[in-house]
């Protein structure tokens, strides 16, 4: 295959057919990305037949030399992807060339290690157990970027903590609150994220059932060697890939597929949640945050756009409906189903890298955001006091009643916001308010004064993600192997 290199310099040798992410900014260029490619599903599902010559040498099943000459055939440089793939076609899924090309190799470097290439499994088996290895080694880098952006905005929090802005309900001013709170809420859903991520991708499992899902063809080749044959054997297959072991052959029992749908769409909600924020506190007529390095228009010299925002908000919008597709595909009928495994393969793919991406662009994003406390400050007083009406409402009510206090409150908002003057001086002329002591008013409606408890919760919340931090850190060695293997 050309290299990225030759592809920019001789785009005529690629295949007609070749994506390199020109239209998928989204994931182009992300380490997700590299692990996610064809050479990774290839390496992948190579590894998985290895691993499956080595648990049968382990117990008895295949000579030790076949596994020198599997392991010396499981290379992925060696095989021709583009013919893999248009090969394909004949039998619906790429294992089935692998084997035979797999097999080849294996009977030129060692012609009676030939036999031992695929004994017993299914191409599900391996097929499964591939895109297990590629998306728990896809996650190891996504967890690595949530941890990443949570750090910057546990950073952010602090650092913002006494920052006041408007708060904003249906597009509208609302009550005051500060832009610590409103990071440290980003970085909440980063967390509850990437607690869903790390679990799910050390709970991945091996696949191995053979032809039917019971295993029964490793019961004939090892005869003899126990009724609990295809358990130890399903042991230490799973050993031997580093993934869970699976209580159960799972070929229509798609929940390890499922639940990773799942956990990639809540991560790239989360992600979505800040750029949907950064995108509207972005805008000229707010101007209360930016990008760090924004990007350019093609036709608009003057133009700084929130870019990553950008990108994360579009995988924001497809990542739940690849989701959806991996949820859909749990109805599989049978022991072994026609359509709705194929459905998988692609589309979990696009979510781990479209995920991945939007996890390295929401790294780079709050690294380099820029925060504007004196725009934050100025629009607190657009509405001249307006946007502490519920306090004033609140305040007023032991002195009038609160149905009083409400009548009083809300006519004089409209007042103000029709006469173009402040909340404070709607309400002075009122007779049954000429009893407050000067400047009660002015202080009621002092924006930066009512913030309730944001300071506090800002402060909870970054010790309770400290807590989890350390949690985190404390991981046990087993998980960290498991990463690594």
């Amino acid at each position: 295959m050309p290299s990225r290199e030759d592809a920019a310099g001789h785009p005529g040798d690629l295949p007609p057919g070749a994506d390199l992410g020109l239209l998928s900014p989204m994931r182009a260029g992300s380490a997700v990305e590299a692990e996610t490619g064809d050479v990774a599903f290839l390496q992948a599902m190579l590894d998985a037949e290895l691993a499956l010559t080595r648990a049968q040498a382990r117990l008895g099943l295949v000579p030790d030399s076949a596994v020198t000459a599997v392991q010396s055939a499981a290379r992925a440089e060696i095989y021709d992807l583009r013919a893999l793939a248009v090969r394909a076609r004949a039998g619906g899924n790429p294992v089935i060339p692998l084997v035979a090309d797999l097999t080849a190799a294996v009977k030129w470097r060692d012609p009676d290690a030939a036999g031992s290439v695929h004994l017993g499994a299914t191409s599900q088996d391996i097929l499964d157990t591939a895109a297990m290895l590629v998306a728990r080694r896809a996650l190891g880098v996504v967890v690595a970027d949530l941890d990443r952006v949570a750090a910057d905005l546990a950073g952010l929090a602090a650092a913002h903590r006494d920052t006041v802005l408007p708060g904003r309900t249906l597009t509208q001013h609302a009550v005051p609150t500060t832009f610590g709170l409103k990071a440290v809420g980003w970085r909440s859903l980063v967390l509850d994220a990437r607690r869903r991520l790390a679990a799910t991708r050390d709970a991945l499992p091996a696949q191995l059932g053979g032809a039917g899902g019971t295993l029964a063809a490793f019961h004939v080749l090892g005869e003899g060697h126990g009724d609990d044959l295809g358990l130890r054997l399903l042991a230490a297959y799973a050993e031997e890939t580093g993934l869970a072991e699976p209580a159960l052959p799972w070929h229509t029992l798609r929940t390890p597929v499922a639940d990773l749908g799942a956990a990639l769409a809540l991560t790239a909600g989360a992600l979505g949640k800040i750029a949907a924020d950064v995108l509207v506190l972005s805008r000229t007529e707010l101007g209360e945050v930016a990008e760090g390095g924004g990007g350019g228009s093609s036709a608009m010299p003057h133009k700084s756009n929130p870019v990553r925002a950008t990108l994360i908000a579009a995988t924001a919008r497809q990542v739940p409906a690849l989701a959806a597709v991996l949820l859909g595909a749990l109805a599989a009928e049978d022991e072994r189903p026609a359509g709705a495994w194929h459905a998988e393969w692609q589309t979990l793919r696009e979510a781990l890298r479209l995920t991945g991406g939007a996890a390295r662009d929401a790294a780079e994003l709050v690294a380099g955001l820029v925060v504007r406390a004196e725009p934050m400050r100025a629009h607190l007083d657009l509405t001249q006091g307006l946007i502490v009406s519920e306090r004033v409402r609140l305040a007023l009510a032991p002195l009038v009643g609160a149905a009083r206090a409400k009548k009083l409150v809300t006519d004089a908002s409209r007042r103000a916001a029709s006469e173009g003057i402040g909340l404070a001086e709607a309400l002075a002329d009122e007779p049954e308010l000429a009893a407050l002591p000067p400047g009660r008013l002015a202080d009621l409606t002092d924006p930066t004064a009512y913030l309730g408890s944001a300071r506090a919760l800002v402060d909870r919340a970054l010790l309770d993600g400290a807590l989890v931090d350390r949690a985190l850190a404390e991981e046990p060695q087993s998980t960290a192997r498991r990463e690594n293997s």
